[in-house]
């Protein structure tokens, strides 16, 4: 059992009850679990005073804290009043708890979250007999489906995807280096890090000098997270573990820095970037900085023949007319445009790329979260060379606005390869261009509850050549997408770009099941062409 948090001489009374009851002082406050149920619980131990009620115990699984001054907080919480023959009543009680110095308040104000978020109220919004305690939903609970949050934070809490994280040296070596050539910002500054994780940022900001780094973490991690801070004691004395979402705890300062990893594929992906702007409207002072700062969603247009037939291969399952006497075909086009549903996650050769990248911009030091919710991009893009575009290629990067240094981490094509790899939305029916033509469209990016988003693309190309100027759209191509179920091709081969001759004659030969090892790894199936899959595409 954890040991209980303790403050000597505090000052307490029931606000609640009548306007004469005198406050208790010299008593003791003491965070625990009860003896009783096993719940978390704050006692309240009055000194000396044999004749009235000795100790005032606080479920914490209802309660609240709010703060009153440096020193004073009113805890409320629910209560009820039985007599016999009586109905049971309920009320809320308000306790108003005075702490000696402001270091104890602060650290009374943590061990209250800490011990809180060992459990989640069943009794929120229950009616009381002089008002009501709501136990509101946070943003994260309104908008994220519990089932979602739930594999979301077993999956962050476990020490092997950790790993795979700190062990992707771009990452992890980016955030040093911009967290230590930027000292000065952190020199003597209270740092609050945003989803901590295994604690790796607060041990790099403690190492930069900070005053104090609040490390807050909502999974299981937490507790990982206290054990290797615990382990590296000259720079986890001025660290503190708070267990909890950003969107509930409170914390006893505000922060100069708030430093954070909230970046997902495609840099929206699992909706952290939301929690990491709730955190700086909670916590950041007015002119505090945050580690990232600013956030890039890169795009190009992509020609790529052996990805999209890859792509279409998946589905000749479904045109077998004799499966166990059972005709397939009914489910083929629905099994074509649901694998070209899945974002393709891997690392591409930038020389598939037909056009310069454009981006767009998200700064998170002024956005709103609302913001987030949709993103819609428009797409302007010029061929440099005549082709057939598959899709739209994507990827992202974020700025480390430091006072001495500025750096990037980036995760675009030819660089080195990072865990989020690149994104390609592919379309289930290519655009052809010459070199030249405009490519138009729109991104257009809807968040949804299962802490993803879902991806709508069209793209388009204009009339090219003489008259263009009074032409219109030649051809368009829609796809809708989602972010949480991508395909990741990652252990696939990498294609190269081929010629404009190549790309309008090439024909891949068929393969034959005792073709060659090479072959088969290419994902083509025995006897499919290119041209045969276009013949394919046209009836969808």
């Amino acid at each position: 059992m954890a040991s209980p948090d303790l403050f000597h001489n505090v000052t307490f009374c029931d606000v609640s009850a009548a306007a004469d009851a005198p406050a208790a002082e010299g008593a003791t406050a003491a965070f625990g679990l009860s003896a009783a149920t096993g719940a978390p619980r704050l006692s309240l131990v009055k000194a000396g005073k044999p004749e009235v009620e000795p100790t005032v115990e606080v479920h914490l699984s209802d309660a609240q804290i709010f703060k009153l001054g440096p020193t004073e907080w009113l805890c409320v919480c629910d209560a009820s009043e039985a007599k016999a023959g009586v109905e049971e009543k309920s009320f809320s009680r308000a306790i108003k708890v005075v702490l000696r110095t402001e270091a104890e308040s602060k650290a009374f104000s943590l061990a209250f979250q800490r011990w809180k978020h060992q459990v989640i109220s069943g009794k929120a919004g229950e009616p009381l007999e002089n008002g009501s305690i709501i136990y509101s939903k946070s943003k994260f609970d309104t908008k994220i489906e519990a089932s979602s949050a739930k594999m979301y934070f077993h999956y962050y809490g476990q020490l092997l995807h950790q790993q795979n994280m700190l062990q992707d040296f771009v990452r992890t070596g980016t955030y040093y280096a911009a967290v230590m050539e930027n000292r000065s910002d952190f020199e003597g500054r209270v740092v609050v890090d945003v989803g901590a994780g295994s604690g790796i940022l607060s041990l790099f900001a403690a190492q930069a000098g900070a005053r104090h780094v609040y490390a807050v973490e909502a999974s299981e991690m937490a507790e990982h997270a206290q054990q290797l801070i615990s382990g590296n004691p000259s720079l986890g004395q001025r660290i503190t573990v708070i267990k909890g979402k950003v969107e509930e705890v409170e914390l006893p300062e505000k922060a100069d820095i708030l430093i954070s990893e909230p970046m997902g594929t495609l840099l929206v992906n699992e909706r952290m970037l939301e929690s990491y702007v709730i955190a700086r409207d909670r916590f950041l002072a007015p002119d505090g900085k945050m580690f990232p700062s600013t956030g890039r969603i890169h795009m190009a247009p992509f020609s790529d023949e052996y990805l999209y037939v890859e792509m279409a291969n998946k589905a000749l399952f479904w045109q077998q007319h004799n499966f166990f006497g059972v005709d397939l075909t009914p489910l083929h086009s629905s099994a074509f445009q649901g694998y070209f549903s899945q974002p393709v996650v891997d690392a591409f050769d930038p020389r598939l790329l037909i056009s310069p990248p454009t981006y767009h911009t998200l700064d998170f030091t002024s956005m709103k979260e609302e913001e987030l919710y949709e993103i819609d991009i428009p797409l302007s893009f010029v061929a440099s060379v005549g082709t057939r575009v598959h899709g739209l290629a994507c990827w992202f990067d974020v700025l480390f606005g430091g006072s001495t240094v500025q750096r990037w981490l980036t995760t675009a094509p030819g660089s080195p390869t990072t865990h989020w790899y690149q994104l390609r939305c592919v379309l289930s029916q290519p655009l052809y261009v010459m070199a030249g033509q405009e490519i138009t469209g729109r991104l257009h990016l809807v968040a949804h509850s299962s802490q993803s988003y879902t991806i709508y693309l069209t793209m388009s190309a204009k009339m090219w050549g003489v008259g263009a100027e009074q032409g219109g759209i030649l051809q368009t191509s829609t796809g809708k997408l989602e972010l949480k179920e991508p395909y990741y091709r990652l252990s696939q081969p990498q294609s190269y770009v081929l010629s404009q001759d190549q790309q309008q004659q090439h024909q891949l030969p068929s393969l034959q099941p005792q073709g060659s090892e090479q072959q088969m790894q290419e994902g083509l199936s025995p006897g499919i062409t290119i041209d045969q899959v276009d013949q394919d595409c046209s009836l969808h």
